[in-house]
């Protein structure tokens, strides 16, 4: 066992003591504290478990049965956390106010209103914990196949004009590896299909580490279909830059097999390259970038690189995982790149949305665009919201997304 793991189960315990204070204000009655420990105890050990003892030494991934065991973990986890904070305030304001009162006062605290207080404060924390653990609970039962088909018009002074109404559909983050029921990913499948855009843009994260995670859903996916083709671009993830290999060599095996399945499917897989797609004599420009993400994130993205070849003058759509690519090298280049799509963010897979007026989710601390439409110096990105998850094996609030954007003329809308 190693150290990481040693001080996350000290912590967990001590967390865990402290929220078990909550319940003995509320009960006094053993079944509850068995139940309370019960529960808590196999949460923990099968986590346990899975990841240390049933780990594969050579390569650790993160399969579907991990996943679940993590985010039981994350569904106790997080509502003792609300616990504490309450207990914590609570004791705090207590505490000094009980020895104030014991060597200033003229009484003894009394006893019954502080166990009074105390057992009101456990009931609203308790109530209040439950929202998060309903909620993750929920996102894991149904939430993470909730698909969301999100349409956008977006208006540009210079897109050529034969390009006015062309629609695209982006999708990003399928971790593929991740999923565990192939008539919900069939039905998200057709409902991409079923949108007809003229384009189909992946922008990366295909699998969690490994190529061959994509394997049982090839043939799903590689029914993909758009008039002028489906195309691709690498995401943190598919470098399989987070699982322990035998050599550099099998890692980069593991790389071109990943390309070799994506073109396999149809997919034209841009590395730092760029296509341009025609109509009528006129054409948009791809720019398809490697991975670029700030925070220690693998930087093989090259957009000077990838724009070679394309006149400054081109309508350009980036295709970049990371949406921190955006601000750090996009924005600011002296090409102008009208559109950029990206992913990345998930939008934490929790959070909460209500489309046209409020949106917010923990990730927003670490992410400036995080998800949805943004616009800066006539430039604007899209941040999908993902279509697959990882990790936490569920969404809620922050659904699975579809995104579909109609490209228009400024001049051309009334």
């Amino acid at each position: 066992m190693t150290l990481r793991w040693v001080i996350f189960i000290i912590v967990y315990l001590i967390i865990d003591y402290y929220a078990f204070q909550a319940v003995k204000t509320i009960t006094k009655k053993q079944v509850a504290y068995w139940f309370y420990w019960v529960i808590s105890g196999l949460v923990i050990g099968n986590l346990f478990y899975q990841m240390v003892i049933e780990a594969n030494e050579a390569v650790k991934v993160l399969t579907p049965v991990k996943s679940y065991a993590f985010g039981l973990v994350l569904s106790l986890f997080v509502p003792k956390l609300i616990l504490i904070i309450f207990l914590l305030g609570e004791d705090f304001l207590r505490v000094p106010h009980a020895i104030y009162t014991r060597f200033f006062g003229n009484k003894e605290p009394d006893a019954s209103f502080m166990a009074s207080r105390r057992k009101f404060i456990s009931y609203l924390a308790l109530g209040l914990a439950a929202l998060p653990f309903g909620a993750l609970l929920y996102g894991m039962y149904k939430g993470k196949y909730n698909f969301k088909v999100l349409t956008y018009t977006l208006t540009f002074k210079d897109l050529p004009p034969a390009f006015h109404g062309y629609k695209i559909t982006q999708i990003s983050d399928i971790h593929a590896g991740s999923f565990d029921n192939h008539e919900k990913i069939e039905y998200a499948v057709n409902l991409i299909n079923e949108q007809k855009s003229d384009a189909i843009f992946f922008t990366g994260d295909l699998v969690n580490n490994l190529a061959t995670e994509m394997k049982p859903w090839k043939s799903t996916f590689g029914k993909l279909r758009a008039k002028d083709g489906v195309f691709s671009v690498l995401g943190n993830h598919d470098y399989g830059d987070y699982v322990e290999w035998q050599s550099e060599e099998k890692k980069k095996e593991n790389l071109d097999e990943l390309i070799t399945i994506q073109k396999e499917m149809g997919y034209d897989v841009l590395l730092n390259d760029s296509r341009f797609i025609e109509r009528e004599g006129q054409r948009i420009a791809l720019i398809g970038v490697e991975n670029w993400g700030k925070g220690g994130f693998k930087k093989a993205g090259d957009l000077q690189k990838a724009s070679e070849g394309v006149d400054p003058n081109d309508f350009k759509i980036v295709l970049t995982h990371d949406p921190s690519h955006w601000e750090a090298k996009v924005v600011d280049h002296p090409y102008h790149y009208h559109l950029t799509l990206s992913g990345h963010t998930h939008g934490m897979q929790f959070g909460i949305e209500i489309p046209g007026w409020f949106k917010w989710s923990p990730v927003s601390f670490r992410y400036k665009q995080w998800a949805g439409i943004y616009k800066k110096k006539e430039q604007y990105i899209n941040v999908n919201r993902g279509f697959g998850y990882l990790a936490y094996p569920g969404r809620f609030g922050i659904w699975p997304e579809i995104t579909v954007i109609e490209l228009k003329q400024e001049s051309e809308i009334t």
